[in-house]
Order: C-alpha cells, then sequence, then structure tokens
C-alpha cells in the first residue's frame, strides 16, 4: 500500500534543503523573495545552510547534504520539504540515506530531485510529489497550473484532485525577469499530443521522474520498480511521467530502451512525456522516432509535450497516487487520487 504523508497546515514550516545543487550568492534574492511568498499565504520557511552555497556542481559535500535532509525529515517543525531546485549528482547521497527510518512527510521538486522522490517513493512506499521548485514560486500570484502542488500537499487522504493541462507555456527560460504575473513567461500555446492517435485514455499507479537522473537508479536498489510493484501496488497498472532535460534524440532513446529493458515499463498503462527544449536529432534521427519506436515495443499509449519539467508550467504528479489521464483535442487532465 501507499503511505501519504499527513497535509500540511498553515502556520506549519516547509523546510527548504538543497539536496543536489545550491544557490549562488547572484541568484539568492530567488531564495528570500519564494520565501515571502510561503509566508505570505500562512507558512513559515526554514531555509536551511545548505541552499546558500554552490562549488562544482553541488552544494555543500554530500555528508553535509544528507545531515542536513535527514535533520529536516525527523524534525518535528517541518511539516514538508522543497529543495530550491535540482542539479547532477543527488545520487551521491542515496547510499547514506537510511530509508527505513524515513516517516511520511511531503516532499516537492524535480529535475535532479526526483532521484530522490523516485527512490524514496519505490524504496518505502510513501508518496512523494513531482512538481514544482521552491524558487519558481516567487512571484505574488500563481499559475494555476503550478498552483496545484499546494492543493496536492494540503489534501487529506483519500480526496482527488484534477489538475487540467496549460493554456500556454514558456519556450525559454528567464530567470532575471519580473513577474508579470507570474515568474514564467507564458507565451505559447500548449498542445498535448499522441503518437499515432488523437487521443488516449488511461489509468494507473503514477511514477514520474527526470530521464536524465532517474535511468542511473536501474539496477540500483534504489530503482526496484518490480519489488515496488510486488509490495507497494500489487495488480494495478503504472502510468510513467517523465521528462527529457538535456539529452539528444539517439541518447534519450537509447535511456528509454534501458527503462524499457530493465522492465520498468512493465505493466505500465501509459507514458506521458513532458516538453522538452532538448532532444536534438542526429542524421534525421528525431525524438518523436524514439517515441514512435517505444509505442511499437510496449503497445500502450504514449503522450508527450505534456506539463511536465523543464519547460514549464508543469502539473504535480504524486509518486505512488492512482491517476486517471485523458487526452482529448489537444487536452490533457489529470484525476490524481491519493487513495
Amino acid at each position: 500500500m501507499i503511505r501519504y504523508p499527513n497535509p500540511i497546515r498553515k502556520g506549519q514550516t516547509i523546510g527548504v534543503t538543497a539536496t543536489s545543487s545550491g544557490v549562488e550568492s547572484e541568484l539568492h534574492h530567488l531564495l528570500r523573495k519564494a520565501a515571502h511568498q510561503f509566508e505570505q499565504r500562512g507558512f513559515s520557511v526554514k531555509l536551511g545552510d545548505t541552499v546558500w552555497t554552490d562549488e562544482k556542481l553541488t552544494s555543500t559535500p554530500k555528508g553535509i547534504r544528507t545531515a542536513e535532509f535527514n535533520e529536516m525529515m525527523e524534525s518535528d517543525e517541518i511539516a514538508a520539504i522543497i529543495p530550491p531546485w535540482g542539479g547532477h549528482f543527488l545520487i551521491e547521497i542515496l547510499p547514506l540515506i537510511d530509508f527505513d527510518q524515513l516517516r511520511p512527510k511531503w516532499i516537492v521538486g524535480y529535475s535532479d530531485t526526483s532521484t530522490l522522490l523516485l527512490s524514496i517513493t519505490l524504496m518505502t512506499g510513501i508518496a512523494t510529489a513531482h512538481g514544482t521548485n521552491f524558487v519558481d514560486v516567487r512571484s505574488d500570484a500563481w499559475d494555476p497550473v503550478t498552483a496545484k502542488f499546494l492543493e496536492m500537499i494540503t489534501a487529506e487522504t483519500g480526496a482527488t484532485i484534477v489538475q487540467q493541462s496549460s493554456e500556454k507555456y514558456q519556450s525559454e527560460w528567464q530567470h532575471f525577469a519580473l513577474p508579470d504575473p507570474y515568474v514564467f513567461k507564458l507565451d505559447c500555446d500548449t498542445e498535448w499530443k499522441v503518437i499515432d492517435g488523437d487521443g488516449a485514455q488511461f489509468e494507473g499507479r503514477l511514477l514520474a521522474g527526470c530521464i536524465d537522473t532517474i535511468r542511473h537508479l536501474v539496477g540500483t536498489p534504489f530503482g526496484d520498480v518490480k519489488a515496488f510493484q510486488k509490495k507497494c501496488i500489487p495488480g494495478d497498472q503504472i502510468i510513467w511521467a517523465l521528462e527529457n532535460c538535456d539529452l539528444d534524440a539517439p541518447d534519450f532513446y537509447r535511456s528509454i530502451l534501458q527503462l524499457y529493458n530493465a522492465g520498468w515499463f512493465d505493466h505500465a498503462s501509459g507514458i506521458i512525456f513532458g516538453r522538452t527544449a532538448a532532444g536534438e536529432a542526429k542524421e534525421g534521427f528525431t525524438d518523436i522516432d524514439a517515441m514512435e519506436r517505444l509505442a511499437e515495443l510496449t503497445g500502450i499509449p504514449i503522450v508527450y509535450d505534456a506539463d511536465i519539467g523543464h519547460v514549464p508550467p508543469q502539473m504535480t504528479f504524486v509518486n505512488g497516487a492512482y491517476g486517471k489521464a485523458t487526452v482529448k483535442n489537444g487536452k490533457g487532465k489529470l484525476e490524481t487520487s491519493l487513495i
């Protein structure tokens, strides 16, 4: 069975710890602005020591990162954890975490944070939330798609939350742009697409992540999907929600083949791929070709250009929760039940 964290409530504290990369000094204002927005909404914020530094692609040495994460997980003061953003080397800290001692607590994020989220859900059956990063909610107004993360982590166990695809998405990152009214500059029309079809509908347990980093969990204790299926969701199918940050089309294809050959897509009902600025074609081979070949291999619906990942905004996909996905006329809907 899936174990859901207690819903967070106003007055409780959100912990911010840099489990992968920290924030360089010239961007510290992003942390302060995001903290202010949570405080405006009735929450307290504790910014950990790790968030203020970044050297050679990590906030601090792995032992320090792990210690701060463990401290926040164990603290009765901290109700939820949201790292500032992802990075590259979160996988360093996984062997240092005592997964047997983790108690359910909401952790939210994407990019390299998904390496931690997916590992926790697979290892323990504790639900985690693939959603926004902390610095991405630093404006007075939150776009309606991104904002759903808060509804998700304040919901009671048993609740069902409905998310709709965005009307528009942001074509490129603008870290230093002033919010007007959102952090994201939503300038392109969103259209969810389906390989070899006009629409799709499928359901199952949700699992999500950034392919660039979670592919390295294959063959390790932290990526045992089959054991998770047997222990925590026996008889249920899986909806995978995956996104590509930096992989070109051939590497993207090799990576999803690795997941397929490792059995990650066994008993999957559908796969949702996020929009990406990556996926560079090589000698005519595109990421669409890769997804078409995956559709042939699996025989299941393959959705792409969805609201997940590094081309915002993004829905919140709760690892372990029960999802029902519908795609019709370029629009997507995801019903998430915390059961």
